[in-house]
């Protein structure tokens, strides 16, 4: 009920965004409404789109969805655009689009008047070939029929501006006239309103009037809304062609939304039944599923083949961070889609890169807690794994499950689970500084705890083989468990001391974990340890000790002395593995990088492995860069879900006795 202006003590906000459609990725609207005191220097003026002004703020409401699909629609006009016959993820990224720009011909005298372009590129070949209509044919009621006998014959645009002015010639062959064109620039391919500012958010504005107990979700059905972003030509002639698919909340794309678009319609219900405000927005052109990823073959190492001491069963093993949704933000990967950072549309895509490889243990690193718990565990049960979580210990970033962590599993046919545990690195830090004698509450101890406590965790599971390895003469007693540890250090590059505290301290928990279990159970320790091959905490994993010299253990000693000394003597840390770089004993090396963004390329990610009773047998090569920025200037992009890239390898127990 509409209020004198005097009256209104506070604004009514409706905001509405649903993320780019693509194929089998679920849409879930971003709805809410929200209210601000209305100041009395601001009683008169006019209000933004999709507001109100009301007496009191919003009562309890939840909101009524509408999904419709709009009609097949020419997505660019230039007839050597790939994009007319592909919707592939890849083709209509900003990379692929050179900016993500679309642009319209609004040029009356030229042929392409009306014309719809995917960027500027295809706009510019394709007003090489337009040419300047004749005066007479400027009369026709119908500006589109003069084009409809054309090699250029467009499709309706929807949502387009149906602008009817004259801007002059345009018969120059060359870069056109910027007059001559208006471009439609969505931010990263989000939605764009199409709402109306002069009443769409008024419940008078519902032809069906307040809704009642009965239909959709406790309400009667009621009636589209108008499209207002569409202009009035384009409503005449394409609303009829929106067909409604659902009311759900959510809604799934499929192969017959491709190329469409899609419009979302969003209702506000008081608990009463009455309508408060309701809201309309189209997407984007749906796009199709992404490409398979790319195959990643396995190199053998030299000699893999041969006897080497009775070997015992193989196993593949993965280890991969898939970059949490939290982390995932335009401010951090500006130079990918914002749809293409959704963890919606990655998931799919990490999802398949998992089972494309067939393994049976997968090492995981940035799981979100509510996505382990609502999307990843699901869908590798499904897939035929068993699997456990550990999130770090810190609190979540406003909202339950926003916080991520660690996942392990493991295939169900290949292994079944003896023990698991998790390790908090914090609670480490707490029982170093006790056994140090430091009181938490004083100065040192509080510095010491401050500086090392970073949240991070590991995770540590002892698998049995489902089908265990029987003994024969050259393997009388052959291993049937081997240990798996999973971890992600601290990430900041400004406290190399942190990762060689948490890897020291790690090492020592497995040592101690190992050897009450008996010399010859095999580990292998995974995940992202943030940190290059020049670094501490490579030495002392591969070489189980750390240089005195080395920069990592002296940033105690700067001139400034703000760093606060956390590591022990440098000859205290050491452990008694002899563990190998699967990647390093395979290729001969270290890969070149297996995090790739614009800002670091580097080595970040290990399968370290023991070299007693364990031995690599193969493992998959990192994607050079050309591969990797085919579809994007750095990782994630379109194709790659991730900032860094999945380490695989094949593995097998070694004998536990030589043979005679």
């Amino acid at each position: 009920m509409s209020i004198q202006s005097k009256d209104a003590g506070y604004t009514w906000h409706l905001s509405l965004r649903v993320d780019r459609p693509v194929e089998g990725c679920t849409m879930r609207p971003h709805a809410y409404m929200y209210s601000k005191k209305l100041d009395e220097r601001d009683v008169d003026k006019p209000l933004p789109p999709h507001s109100k002004k009301c007496r009191d703020p919003p009562p309890n409401h939840e909101f009524v969805y509408r999904w419709l699909r709009g009609p097949r629609q020419e997505p660019c006009a230039y007839e050597g655009c790939p994009r007319r016959t592909s919707f592939s993820p890849h083709d209509w990224s900003k990379h692929a689009l050179g900016g993500g720009c679309s642009l319209q011909c609004i040029s009356v005298q030229s042929s392409l008047y009306k014309a719809t372009f995917c960027n500027s590129n295809c706009f510019v070949l394709a007003w090489k070939t337009q040419y300047t209509v004749p005066q007479s044919s400027l009369s026709s009621p119908a500006p589109q029929s003069r084009r409809g006998s054309e090699s250029h014959k467009r499709g309706g645009s929807v949502g387009m501006p149906d602008d009817d002015r004259s801007v002059g010639s345009a018969g120059s062959i060359g870069f056109p006239p910027a007059s001559n064109y208006i471009p439609h620039c969505s931010s990263g391919g989000s939605v764009a309103s199409t709402g109306s500012d002069n009443g769409d958010s008024s419940p008078n504005s519902n032809p069906a009037g307040p809704l009642t107990p009965g239909g959709s979700r406790g309400y009667q059905p009621y009636p589209s809304f108008n499209d207002f972003g569409a202009s009035q030509h384009d409503s005449e002639q394409q609303n009829d062609e929106w067909t409604e698919m659902s009311r759900d909340l959510y809604y799934i794309p499929t192969n017959e939304d491709l190329g469409r678009k899609l419009q979302l319609e969003a209702t506000a219900v008081a608990m009463d039944g009455e309508v408060l405000m309701h809201r309309v927005v189209k997407t984007d052109l749906v796009l199709s599923r992404a490409p398979d990823p790319i195959k990643r073959n396995l190199v053998t190492v030299k000699g893999g083949g041969g006897g080497g001491g009775g070997g015992g069963a193989r196993f593949r093993i993965v280890t991969y961070n898939v970059l949490a949704e939290i982390y995932a933000t335009q401010q951090q990967y500006p130079y990918c889609d914002f749809w293409a950072l959704s963890w919606d549309y990655r998931f799919q895509n990490i999802l398949r890169e998992l089972v494309d490889v067939g393994p049976d243990v997968i090492c995981l690193q940035e799981i979100q807690a509510d996505h382990y718990e609502n999307h990843v565990y699901n869908a590798l049960s499904d897939a035929g794994f068993e699997g456990v979580y550990k999130q770090k210990t810190r609190a979540s970033m406003g909202l339950a499950g926003k916080v991520d962590g660690c996942a392990l599993f493991w295939r169900r046919t290949k292994f079944h689970l003896v023990e698991s545990y998790s390790i908090e690195l914090n609670e480490l830090a707490v029982r170093q500084a006790q056994q140090l004698g430091m009181n938490r509450r004083s100065e040192d101890g509080s510095a010491y705890l401050n500086r090392l406590s970073r949240d991070n965790v590991a995770q540590l599971v002892v698998l049995e083989l489902v089908n265990p390895t029987l003994p024969t003469r050259s393997n009388r007693e052959p291993i049937n468990q081997v240990c798996i540890a999973n971890t992600h250090l601290y990430s900041h590059k400004d406290f190399p001391d942190v990762k060689l505290w948490q890897t020291w301290q790690l090492l020592q928990e497995l040592e101690t974990f190992v050897m009450s279990r008996g010399t010859n159970l095999p580990l292998m320790l995974c995940g992202d340890f943030n940190s290059t091959p020049d670094t501490a905490v490579y030495d002392l994993l591969h070489r189980q000790a750390v240089h005195p010299g080395h920069p990592d253990v002296n940033m105690a000693n700067g001139d400034d002395g703000t760093v606060t000394n956390i590591l022990p003597d440098v000859m205290a840390m050491t452990h008694t593995f002899q563990l190998g770089s699967v990647y390093n004993t395979v290729m001969g090396d270290e890969p070149q990088f297996t995090n790739y963004t614009v800002n670091f390329k580097g080595v970040l990610d290990y399968m370290w492995y023991s070299a007693q009773n364990l031995r690599p047998l193969s493992a998959a090569p990192i994607p050079d860069e050309d591969t990797l920025t085919r579809h994007g200037e750095a990782l994630p992009s379109t194709q790659f879900s991730s900032d860094h890239v999945m380490l695989i390898s094949d593995m097998q127990i070694m004998s536990g006795s030589r043979p005679p």
